[in-house]
């Protein structure tokens, strides 16, 4: 948790943007596994953490704009609690530590909620996920749960991500304090990435990692030899020398912000010669968009040219014809990269996705494409100082979509089926790195895991 001025800074911040009314945020509460006593991992909501730092179950808050009054809701335990969980400090004595001086008990919630509506108050609430704090709504609000999405209040989502979005001097010491843990957990994986390992056995241990560090992990933990298939959390197969592992995984400090790396590796530590392809293209449209990051550029346009990138590379190698400009600004490389170059990152490793991607990634300049791939890059917009964004640009042989394009023989002036029929085992590879935008251009953050073929190669023979 941050010191108090922090929050009040970003509640006085957001009390202006939205300017008349009251916000209402709801924390989360615990979720049962299968029974009420055997609740999942505890996960704060992200905005309730941002502006008022309190890592617990059972809270709520008020942001009273008309009468510049913030109230933090929850109920002190009782002797029942201290038993099973031992001594806790008070609601008031917790809400101090976020710069609220007004605390009430839950259920007042409601009453607050009634008076601001009986003088007309506009309620400003954001979209809801989970499905307790629906219920809350609707019984608050006199809104059907089928409609509290499109009820949401769009200048409180505004706001929101116009504060999230850039990362204070805080935040970003954070993001980038973790990022050792995450390079242990990458190179971990590189060294256990051996002929007869069970995939399982990398994820759970470089899952160990993240938890031993005092985190958790900032999603569950893509790894797999099938790196084709784009969030692959199965962990079924055993490796075998020359099959490649792709890992993507990520550490959450413990005030909640992200990491996000994606390695791909050989397994046994040597390429071959395909692989080796392959690897540095995608490697090169990596360091292409690295290199195009500043501010007052759009995130869609280094999309598209790390989407050239990756066609040019392919042509190179027969599997794409043609004029690659053309077939990029039609479609025809999501064949091979059927995704978004990268999105927003911070207390949620898709930051804020919660609100709604169009309001995070896309503004009233930039707008979602409706083509196939592009149509998945989940940030477009003109990017600032202080965002943290990832890179991960990729080239995937997925078989089911080689089939239908091919049956359909949909970009044929573009595509060299032949020549891709020789790649349908291949996998997939992908290659991901976090940066801040800076005042001028941009900094990578962490300390740099293995990337280079040689890099890799060489750490994993050591």
């Amino acid at each position: 948790m941050f010191t108090k001025d922090v929050y009040q800074e970003r509640r006085n911040k957001l009390k202006k943007f939205v300017g008349k009314g009251i916000i209402l945020l709801l924390g989360n509460t615990e979720t049962p596994m299968n029974y009420p006593a055997n609740t999942y991992h505890f996960r704060q909501d992200s905005t309730f953490l941002y502006f008022f730092g309190l890592d617990e179950p059972g809270l709520a808050a008020i942001i009273d704009i008309d009468n510049n009054l913030d109230t933090i809701f929850g109920n002190d335990i009782e002797i029942d609690d201290i038993i099973w969980m031992g001594p806790q400090d008070s609601v008031k004595l917790k809400a101090g530590k976020a710069g609220v001086m007004h605390t009430e008990a839950y259920h007042k919630l409601f009453d607050f909620i009634d008076q601001a509506r009986s003088v007309k108050a506009e309620v400003h609430y954001l979209p809801p996920y989970r499905a307790e704090n629906k219920l809350l709504l609707e019984r608050a609000l006199s809104i059907p749960v089928a409609h509290l999405k499109e009820e949401a209040s769009i200048v409180l989502i505004k706001g929101v991500v116009a504060l999230r979005s850039v990362k204070e001097n805080v935040e970003i010491a954070e993001i980038e304090g973790f990022m050792v843990v995450a390079y242990e957990m990458h190179t971990t994986a590189m060294k256990m990435a051996k002929e007869g390992t069970p995939e399982q056995r990398i994820a759970g241990c470089i899952e160990g990692i993240a938890m031993s560090n005092g985190g958790y992990v900032s999603f569950p933990v893509i790894l797999s030899k099938h790196g084709e298939t784009l969030h692959n959390h199965s962990h079924d197969n055993i490796l075998k020398n020359g099959d490649l592992l792709l890992i993507d995984a990520g550490a959450e400090s413990p005030s909640h912000y992200s990491t996000d790396h994606t390695r791909t590796i050989p397994v046994g530590g040597v390429f071959s010669r395909k692989q080796k392809e392959i690897y540095e293209i995608v490697l090169k449209a990596n360091l292409r968009a690295i290199e195009l990051i500043r501010p007052g550029v759009t995130y869609k346009s280094i999309h598209m040219e790390c989407s050239l990138v990756i066609a040019e590379g392919l042509k190179t190698l027969g599997l794409m014809k043609g004029d690659m400009k053309q077939a990029v600004d039609q479609g025809a490389h999501a064949l091979f990269f059927p995704h978004g170059l990268g999105h927003m990152m911070g207390l949620d490793v898709h930051d804020m996705e919660d609100l709604g991607e169009n309001f995070v990634g896309y503004d009233d300049q930039i707008k979602r494409s409706d083509i196939f791939g592009t149509a998945y890059l989940r940030l477009g917009r003109t990017l600032q100082q202080g965002f943290v964004i990832t890179v991960e640009p990729g080239i995937y042989f997925v078989p089911a979509l080689i089939d239908l394009w091919k049956e359909e023989q949909r970009f044929s002036e573009y595509i060299n089926y032949d020549k891709v029929e020789g790649y349908r085992n291949f996998g997939g590879i992908r290659i991901e790195d976090d940066v801040l935008v800076t005042a001028t251009a941009n900094r990578v953050l962490g300390r740099p895991i293995p990337k280079t073929v040689d890099e890799i190669e060489t750490f994993m023979k050591e």
